[in-house]
């Protein structure tokens, strides 16, 4: 089960993000435990597998605002950076960056899963 320390030993900013669901921690710890299952990061995955920039862009973004609502500092920074190379259409490998976005996703949903 996810709790505020676990989330802060992970790197999270939980104050910012109990502060955008207004102090109510149990919906705030509710919406952090679906992020292990959001669709967008097989999206993204397979957006960049097939090559198609224009949908990993697409699923990226998505990913980017749900992540940095809850402040989950430590897969954002990444999505952040993967967002911006897709919105400018940068022709490069993208491997190493979404596998470090795949990982901090994962250790996340060990964390929920505990």
């Amino acid at each position: 089960m996810i709790t505020i320390e676990k989330l802060n030993a992970f790197g999270a900013n939980t104050a910012e993000g109990l502060g955008r669901c207004f102090g109510n921690e149990a919906l705030f710890l509710k919406l952090v435990a679906t992020i292990p299952g959001e669709g967008n990061f097989d999206k993204l995955k397979n957006a960049l597998d097939a090559g198609d920039l224009e949908n990993a862009f697409l699923a990226a973004h998505a990913l980017k605002g749900v992540l940095g609502n809850l402040s989950l500092t430590p897969i954002y920074a990444p999505v952040v950076e993967i967002t911006e190379l897709l919105r400018s259409n940068t022709d490069m490998d993208y491997k190493s960056l979404l596998d470090t976005i795949l990982e901090k996703k994962d250790e996340l949903g060990r964390l929920c899963a505990d």
